[in-house]
């Protein structure tokens, strides 16, 4: 009975550093999804402001300045 006991504790154990893992690595890559909505945000937002200046350019008028 005693060996099952030890038996049961040591599966415990390491389901419970399995666990703590998996957690650590899901936080993980919630983090890095986060960053890549971030960067394909910042990278769709680039591709209208080049898609609103292609017409201009085409056209020989000058794009407005930054600041407009």
């Amino acid at each position: 009975m005693n060996d099952e006991i030890v038996e049961l504790q040591t599966r415990f154990a390491f389901q419970e550093d399995s666990l703590l893992e998996l957690s650590d690595v899901l936080a993980r890559q919630q983090r890095e999804i986060a960053e890549l909505k971030t960067t394909v945000q910042l990278m769709q937002q680039q591709l209208r402001e080049l898609q609103n200046v292609e017409p201009l350019l085409q056209t020989g008028m000058e794009p407005p300045p930054p600041h407009y």
